[in-house]
C-alpha cells in the first residue's frame, strides 16, 4: 500500500469513525505504520498461518464495468450500511400465522425449494467490503485490470456446449449423478475449498489452517472439505490421478507460502468458474500474513486452452472471532432420497419417464 493512499485513508477515516470499514482499514494501516506487529512463527521458523479465518465479503468476484478498482471510503461505508439495514429487515421473526405455500410452490428457487427455506437468521453472506492492503476493493479479480474474467477461447465454449448437450439427455432428477455436488454433500457450495478459495456469498465462509513442516491442512467449514498441501520438492501425481481439489504442492518464498495445483477432478471442472477448463489447468496461490488479523490470499488461474489470458485475484482472509463447527451435511439429510423418489412417483402418475426436450 503506497504512502499517499495510506494518508488519504487515515484522513478519511477520521470522518467516519463508527463504520465497520473503519475498524478493518485502521487495523491494517496501524499495523503497517507502527511496525509494532511481529510475524508469529512456527518452531521451524516459518510464518504461522494457523487458526480460524473467514473470507466472507460483500465485494463481488467480478467488477461492474463502470467501476474503478477501489471504492471511495464514502462508497464503501454506504454499501456496508445498506447491507446492515437489509440484514436487520430480513432478520425479523417469521410470522407464525402465515398461510401455507400455494400448491406447486411459492416460486422461490435454490435452497428455498419452492416452499420457502432458510430465513436470514441462518445466512452469513458477509457484511464488509474486502479490504486488501488498505484498499476497499470493488472486485476480488484484479487481473485483467478491469476486474473481470478474460474471454474464453472458442475451444472452451465448444467444450461447454458439448457438455451441456450431453446433460440434456437426462432429466434433472433421473439419478443422483445429475444432482449438484453440493446437494450430494460431496464438495462445497461455490468454490469455498477451491482452488481458488472464494466466498460463496451465502454462509459458512470459514476455514481452519493447521501447519507442519511437511504439510499444510486447510479445512473448509462448508461441507467440511479438507485440502492437504504437501510441502517440498513436488512429486506430482500421474496425469490420470485427479483427486478432489487437485494435487497441491507448496513451498516458501520468503514469508509467503506458494501453492501450485494441477490434476483437477474432471467433475469439479464442470461447474462454476472453472467450467470448460482442461487437464492443463494450473492454479497458483500465495498466502501471506499481513498483520495480526489478516491473511492475504492471492491466486492466478492459468489455462491457455480455456481463457485468452490468465486471471488473478486478491482476497483478504480475516481472523475469525469464534470457532469453526462441524458441517454435518448428511446428518438427517433425506433430501436427495426424497427428490429422486418424488420424481419416480411423478413418473408413475404420468405413465412413465418423460424424455427431456433437446
Amino acid at each position: 500500500m503506497n504512502m499517499r493512499y495510506t494518508t488519504l485513508i487515515s484522513a478519511a477515516l477520521l470522518m467516519i469513525p463508527n463504520s465497520g470499514l473503519f475498524s478493518q482499514v485502521t487495523a491494517q494501516v496501524q499495523a503497517r505504520a507502527t511496525g509494532q506487529w511481529v510475524m508469529p512463527r512456527t518452531a521451524d521458523g516459518r510464518p504461522d498461518l494457523q487458526g480460524d479465518w473467514t473470507n466472507a465479503t460483500i465485494t463481488p468476484i467480478q467488477r461492474r464495468r463502470d467501476q474503478d478498482a477501489a471504492y471511495s471510503l464514502e462508497e464503501a461505508t454506504r454499501l456496508e450500511g445498506g447491507r446492515a439495514a437489509r440484514t436487520e429487515a430480513l432478520n425479523q421473526p417469521s410470522d407464525p400465522d402465515r398461510v401455507a405455500p400455494p400448491v406447486g410452490g411459492d416460486g422461490s428457487t435454490g435452497a428455498a425449494g419452492g416452499v420457502g427455506g432458510y430465513n436470514y437468521f441462518w445466512i452469513d453472506a458477509g457484511d464488509r467490503v474486502a479490504v486488501f492492503n488498505g484498499e476497499p476493493r470493488t472486485s476480488l479479480i484484479v487481473d485483467p485490470s478491469d476486474g473481470r474474467y478474460p474471454s474464453r477461447t472458442d475451444a472452451s465454449r465448444q467444450r461447454m456446449a458439448e457438455a451441456s448437450q450431453f446433460r440434456r439427455q437426462f432429466g434433472q432428477y433421473d439419478n443422483p449423478e445429475n444432482r449438484p455436488l453440493a446437494e450430494r454433500c460431496i464438495v462445497s457450495f461455490g468454490s469455498n475449498a477451491g482452488p481458488p478459495m472464494l466466498p460463496n456469498y451465502f454462509y459458512n465462509n470459514n476455514y481452519t489452517i493447521v501447519q507442519t513442516p511437511d504439510h499444510i491442512m486447510i479445512m473448509t467449514e462448508m461441507v467440511h472439505d479438507t485440502r492437504i498441501i504437501r510441502m517440498g520438492t513436488p512429486k506430482p501425481l500421474p496425469k490420470h490421478v485427479k483427486p478432489w481439489f487437485g494435487d497441491s504442492w507448496g513451498h516458501w518464498e520468503g514469508d509467503t507460502l506458494v501453492v501450485e495445483t494441477t490434476n483437477f477432478s474432471p467433475t469439479q471442472l464442470n461447474r462454476g468458474q472453472l467450467s470448460g477448463a482442461t487437464d492443463n489447468l494450473k492454479i497458483t496461490e500465495r498466502f501471506t500474513r499481513a498483520d495480526e488479523y489478516t491473511l492475504n490470499y492471492e491466486f492466478t488461474v492459468d489455462d491457455p486452452e480455456t481463457w485468452t489470458d490468465t486471471w488473478s485475484g486478491e482476497v483478504p482472509f480475516t481472523r475469525l472471532p469464534g470457532l469453526v463447527y462441524e458441517y454435518a451435511c448428511h446428518e438427517g439429510n433425506y433430501a436427495l432420497f426424497n427428490v429422486l423418489s418424488g420424481a419416480r412417483a411423478q413418473e408413475r402418475r404420468e405413465g412413465g419417464r418423460q424424455t427431456p426436450e433437446r
